[in-house]
């Protein structure tokens, strides 16, 4: 070998390991940028799935706290439904009492009603073909009252109307159990609901 290429071989020799110093100190920036990229990307992504989850159980809440207010909404309904049809049931029962409670109650409420002592006494029709003369005599005895039999007959179901004129007290079933409902309805929910 000649001096010349020991030279030439000795630069090459120089260059190629300079050249694989840059290589290397690029491959180790290389590998530092990457390292820092993946942390960053590992943490955007832990980041995203922390709201992702978060979100995700906020949702969550929402909507069994949605459920749980129309399960209440429901349930309310339905206790309200059957409080609709117990007092029905109150007002069918008064509707087809024995005949001799239900002259004892006409006439009581026709007692109770009466202001003048001298208003005609309104019943539907099936009522007042069966008790109609029964209940007015009796309102007049128990009451020391002058009630007449009215020749209208009421379009209700059970009760009856007292008019003076252009007035008439209202004492139907349908009406009474409406009054008395509103301030009994507590109660008769706790009975049924407990």
């Amino acid at each position: 070998m000649t001096g010349i290429e020991k030279i030439t071989g000795r630069i090459t020799a120089d260059a190629q390991a300079e050249i694989n110093a840059v290589l290397g100190e690029a491959q180790s920036k290389a590998d530092g940028i990457k390292a820092k990229y993946n942390a960053q990307a590992e943490q955007n992504y832990q980041n995203l799935l922390k709201r992702g989850k978060t979100a995700a159980e906020e949702r969550e809440t929402n909507l069994a706290s949605s459920a749980q207010m129309e399960a209440r909404k429901m349930v309310l309904a339905a206790k309200q439904e059957m409080l609709d049809k117990a007092f029905q049931q109150a007002t069918r029962r008064l509707c087809t009492l024995p005949d001799s409670e239900m002259t004892n109650l006409l006439a009581k409420l026709a007692v109770k009603a009466s202001t003048t002592g001298k208003e005609e006494v309104i019943l539907n029709a099936d009522v007042k073909k069966r008790l109609g003369k029964a209940v007015v005599e009796k309102a007049n005895k128990d009451g020391g009252l002058n009630l007449t039999l009215s020749k209208q007959e009421g379009a209700f179901d059970g009760g009856l109307l007292l008019s003076n004129g252009a007035v008439e007290m209202n004492c139907t079933f349908d009406t009474l159990v409406r009054l008395v409902r509103g301030e009994i309805a507590g109660d008769v929910a706790k009975v049924l609901f407990g």
